[in-house]
């Protein structure tokens, strides 16, 4: 894997496609009272959770292309402050900052989702792997793992990140749980979040099983799948393209960075597998035995591995 492609920017780890002005914006970004945010570590399952939230802002309706889904739930980090500013609303802001560097307010909204440990890092390993230039030739995830349980690579360590919003668990204003607690019963959380949302979103779902089927349907996997179908750098550069109406004057700080990333490595679809223990089909017993000493020393004190107590890790 490539250490060059990565940049600090206030203290902030991220990729080099990221755009420095960008990053400061989104970290100076003041929250409104009727901000949502959704926050995760990358690749913790962000994108179905904003598509189960959107299903029950929309009442079933959600983003039918990438570029509509973009800009409705615009990544903070990505886009800075004008795609929140332009955001429709009821809308929806993602980022993947941690508690101490995101824009944070008791008056806005915090769905904050954990996944396990093993399986973000092979999740994060193929997304990493597609950024990669070709001509890095060590894209093993052995190489990987080092990175991720290293904090070498976007947003910094796992645990840094889970832990700072893990702690602020009981505020409130964060709703905070895990992506294998959706996966056990989806249209119980589908219900969770609604009443975390708003009184009226859960009692719209509750007295209409029509609807609370059709927000189910809209934030399922296959209809995701559908969605994502394809590679994200072409989906991305297509956000280039947009009319003068939807365009973000912010975007075109990306016509000279992302269409001169060069030849990268294959990568899989946005939209993975979404299935609890990928991880056994990756990680021998060296890396095993590396992850578990990572862990206690990371989580010292701590009991957020308590989470996952109920599924098989190591």
């Amino acid at each position: 894997m490539n250490l060059e492609s990565y940049k600090h920017v206030d203290g902030v780890s991220l990729h080099g496609w990221y755009h420095e002005d960008m990053i400061r914006s989104a970290l100076s970004y003041k929250p409104r009272s009727d901000d949502i945010f959704i926050v995760t570590y990358p690749k913790s399952g962000t994108t179905w959770m904003q598509y189960v939230i959107l299903s029950i802002l929309g009442e079933g309706n959600v983003p039918k292309t990438f570029a509509e889904y973009m800009l409705t739930s615009p990544h903070l980090e990505l886009f800075g402050e004008e795609g929140v500013e332009k955001m429709p609303r009821p809308g929806l802001i993602k980022t993947h900052l941690p508690f101490h560097k995101a824009p944070y307010s008791p008056e806005a909204k915090y769905v904050c989702v954990a996944r396990n440990v093993y399986d973000v890092c092979v999740s994060y390993y193929y997304h990493t792997r597609g950024l990669t230039p070709i001509s890095v030739k060590d894209v093993s995830f052995a190489a990987f793992h080092d990175m991720f349980t290293t904090g070498k690579l976007s947003y910094g360590d796992y645990f840094d990140h889970v832990l700072s919003w893990y702690e602020r668990r009981d505020n409130p204003n964060v709703l905070f749980f895990t992506y294998e607690d959706v996966k056990k019963d989806h249209q119980l959380w589908v219900l969770n979040i609604a009443k975390f949302l708003g009184e009226n979103y859960a009692q719209a779902l509750r007295k209409d099983p029509e609807l609370l089927r059709k927000v189910v349907n809209a934030s399922s996997l296959s209809n995701m799948k559908q969605i994502f179908a394809g590679k994200i750098s072409a989906s991305v550069m297509n956000l280039l393209n947009l009319p003068s109406g939807k365009a973000l004057k912010a975007l075109q700080v990306y016509r000279d960075i992302w269409p001169h990333m060069g030849e990268l490595h294959p990568n899989e679809d946005f939209v993975r597998k979404g299935v609890i223990g990928d991880w056994k089909e990756h990680f021998n017993p060296e890396l095993i035995e590396k992850t578990k000493a990572w862990i206690k020393r990371k989580t010292a004190g701590s009991d957020v591995m308590q989470l996952w107590k109920d599924i098989e890790l190591p």
